[in-house]
């Protein structure tokens, strides 16, 4: 019986802080809201002035001899030029980046030489003049022992092609 009785003396005090306890929160509201509104009473800071705008002086486009740069490029008459062929047959390195083929080693000499090129796959694969590797369709025109040089063509931005010098050396590590 003595637990019993400590027990709701120990319920009582603490509901009694809780009555206090809430009771000086409302107390300290009252002085929260008239600093709020003495803050509101101030008057507002001024405010910067707006820049000053700058003229700028004018411009007229005049090429009317100029092919006008929103509409396609015209073709040229002999409808020849460089473009990649759609229909060839892609090659097995067309596969890869030009930057993840390394140049391994050679086989034969003089003007029957091959090159052997490891792909990312790590499979070693023969290249000769003729080949095509990369992703911009680099043609193989010349083998050499420390090196494949190949022609890419890439976009002219104007709806053209052009021609990119590129080449494949030989690791020397």
């Amino acid at each position: 019986m003595g637990a019993l009785a400590s027990g709701n003396i120990v319920r009582g005090l603490l509901l009694g802080a809780a009555i206090l306890s809430l009771a000086a929160c409302t107390r300290g509201s009252r002085d929260l809201e008239a600093k709020v509104n003495e803050i509101k009473a101030q008057p507002a800071p001024p405010l910067d002035p707006l820049p000053v705008m700058q003229q700028f002086e004018s411009f007229e486009y005049a090429a009317q001899n100029l092919r006008d740069p929103f509409s396609a490029p015209v073709a040229d008459q002999a409808g020849g030029g460089l473009r990649p062929d759609p229909n060839r047959r892609k090659e097995v390195l067309e596969a890869f980046p030009l930057d993840s083929l390394d140049m391994v080693g050679t086989i034969g000499s003089g003007s029957g030489v091959i090159a052997l090129l490891m792909g990312p796959d790590k499979v070693t694969y023969r290249v000769r003049p003729g080949n095509y590797m990369g992703l911009s369709d680099g043609r193989v025109t010349a083998v050499f022992e420390d090196r494949v040089e190949m022609v890419e063509l890439v976009p002219d931005g104007a709806g053209g092609w052009l021609e990119r010098q590129a080449k494949i050396a030989l690791d020397d590590n």
